[in-house]
């Protein structure tokens, strides 16, 4: 079989690495052997699938359906492996092969075309949120994840450049930068957290109804995790005539929901919806940088 990696991963990977590397190159040749050192049979290669992997729906030796996933180094699967390891299938997807080459992963498969996304929006963020809460666990000893401060840290750099160039988004950046470092000042607890969640990361699964997948974990405080959840299907905030008014209940009903608290939930959730916005408009897609900036503006 031909391993050709779908046109978002094309396009996404070339937003993170827009001087390129020679990861796609090598891909088809890794998954080949990735597939005969486990003697899997292939059943195709999932799409649109994510934007920092191949996901591949494989069987194993024994008939087992289960998930071949490829990722490069800058995606850290070895963190994603790591925090897999430490949920142990408790609110996430199971690692079903604890240690393996470099950026190859064995996970159970779940239902890949069924996530929490396809549920009414109330009842998609309730079912979101409870499976979120499953996986804020207390960090291993010598944990080997990035924390809050390090990766917004290096995300303010970028905003700060951005601000610089565009005087139109520097207050947005500002009020951001500031959010953040009165945030970090006292964090209020230190935990294991997903890094990237929202609806589209909940996946149907046999043992449980949900389970997360493609975290980029990190560790720090639970309202950090919950802030992408809260701006979850964005395109149809800005449509309602009371978006504002919608996303500051969202806040509020999320915060109280998952015991977070209301005003730091309102801050990382500016904080990251200024960061992907300046990002989106950094890399070229004004559409979504527009959408997110809106948003922010809200809080």
């Amino acid at each position: 079989m031909v391993f050709e990696p779908p046109k978002r991963l094309v396009r996404a990977l070339g937003e993170t690495a827009p001087d390129g590397d020679d990861w796609l190159e090598k891909l088809p040749e890794a998954a080949q052997q990735a597939v005969a050192l486990r003697e899997l049979t292939v059943e195709r290669v999932q799409v649109p699938g994510g934007r920092s992997s191949l996901v591949v729906l494989v069987r194993t030796a024994d008939g087992m359906p289960a998930v071949l996933k490829l990722a490069p180094g800058r995606a850290r699967p070895e963190a994603e492996r790591a925090a897999l390891a430490q949920w142990a299938g408790r609110g996430a997807v199971q690692l079903l092969e604890p240690f393996s080459a470099e950026g190859v992963l064995l996970l159970e498969r779940l239902h890949p075309d069924v996530s929490v996304r396809s549920l009414p929006e109330a009842k998609a963020l309730l079912e979101a949120a409870g499976t979120l809460r499953r996986l804020w666990v207390e960090p291993p000893a010598g944990f080997p994840f990035e924390t809050v401060a390090d990766r917004t840290g290096r995300q303010a750099e970028a905003m700060r450049a951005r601000a610089e160039s565009d005087p139109e988004v520097a207050p947005l950046v500002g009020l951001a930068l500031a959010a953040r470092e009165e945030l970090l000042a006292a964090p209020p607890e230190h935990r294991l957290l997903h890094g990237t969640f929202r609806q589209s990361k909940v996946l149907g699964g046999e043992r449980m109804p949900w389970l997360a997948v493609g975290p980029d974990p990190v560790v720090g405080e639970c309202a950090f995790d919950l802030a992408r959840l809260v701006r979850d299907r964005v395109e149809d905030l800005i449509a309602q005539p009371s978006g504002a008014a919608t996303t500051r209940r969202r806040v509020k009903r999320l915060a109280e929901s998952l015991d977070v608290d209301q005003e730091r939930l309102r801050g990382w959730t500016l904080f990251r919806a200024v960061e992907s916005g300046v990002r989106a408009g950094r890399v070229g897609r004004p559409r979504d940088a527009e959408l997110l900036l809106e948003f922010a503006s809200w809080l």
